[in-house]
């Protein structure tokens, strides 16, 4: 099995740029592409997803762990592919959508959907263990 890669210092500053999302790309269990777009966090050389249980794409990767996420923007993007193990701490998987949220809203908005909408909810997080990384950036 190979192991992680690790995140050039350039691929870690794109990876955390404000507003990135990524698209996540699973498989069903017919063995049809999935794909969704996703907030996500950078953990060393991890990324941590996150969601609802009960939605499409948690259900395949706990079925099927095999995954790529593509991060883009404009021309430039990455893809990183790997697998995942789930999180089923249900503290940590509230708190890793709590940060995602702060990330990518704002404060007020992060709150309010913290408050209001996440908590109640039960929620499941995925650590991404990327086995390989390509990367197009045109500014070099």
């Amino acid at each position: 099995m190979p192991s992680t890669v690790t995140l050039t210092d350039a691929q870690r500053r794109f990876l955390e740029a404000p507003q990135r999302f990524g698209t996540l790309a699973t498989i069903n269990p017919d063995g049809s592409p999935h794909q969704t777009v996703v907030w996500f966090l950078i953990r060393g050389d991890t990324i941590a997803i996150n969601s609802l249980m009960g939605r499409h794409w948690p259900s395949n990767l706990l079925r099927d762990p095999r995954t790529s996420l593509a991060v883009e923007a404009g021309l430039d993007y990455m893809v990183l592919r790997g697998t995942v193990e789930p999180v089923h701490d249900p503290i940590q998987a509230q708190g890793d959508i709590a940060e995602m949220a702060r990330r990518y809203e704002t404060p007020e908005d992060a709150e309010r959907l913290i408050r209001d909408r996440f908590s109640p909810q039960e929620r499941i997080s995925f650590t991404l263990r990327p086995r390989s990384v390509t990367e197009h950036f045109e500014a070099g």
